[in-house]
């Protein structure tokens, strides 16, 4: 399992909103610039950002963008799944039934492990973590 770059720069720019004053609405720009990521690239990301429900979008004069939520409310994984779907190490546990074999393959219940500590993991850390950091 690698975060593609797409997700590297998800959570580059969501970590930067993060670290702003709650009622600040930043330009896509200054994000962009702040975090080092093509604009034209974190658009779509920030998209993907207000249609999962982690940021709000204003449009014309002053319009940009501000967390939905506050930042200790946000995890890292709601961050990397509204970009990258689900966390699966393996296609046999995207869902049950998926795999023919995980009803008697003894590897399944560790890809299952493995699944849920990542999860587990990412759903520990809020974006507050991450920006105080």
């Amino acid at each position: 399992m690698e975060l593609t770059r797409k997700g590297d720069y998800a959570i580059r720019g969501i970590v930067y909103l993060a670290g702003q004053p709650l009622d600040k609405i930043s330009l896509l720009s200054n994000i962009a610039a702040a975090v080092d990521v093509p604009q034209t690239f974190l658009a779509k990301i920030f998209q993907q950002f207000s249609k999962s429900g982690i940021v709000k979008s204003y449009r014309g004069t002053g319009g940009g963008f501000i967390l939905a939520r506050p930042p200790e409310q946000i995890t890292l994984l709601e961050v990397v799944e509204a970009v990258e779907g689900p966390i699966t190490p393996n296609r046999c546990v995207v869902a049950p039934g998926e795999c023919e074999r995980d009803s008697f393959c003894t590897v399944h219940p560790i890809w299952e492990r493995v699944k849920q500590q990542v999860r587990q993991l990412l759903a520990d850390i809020t974006l507050k973590d991450l920006a105080n950091n």
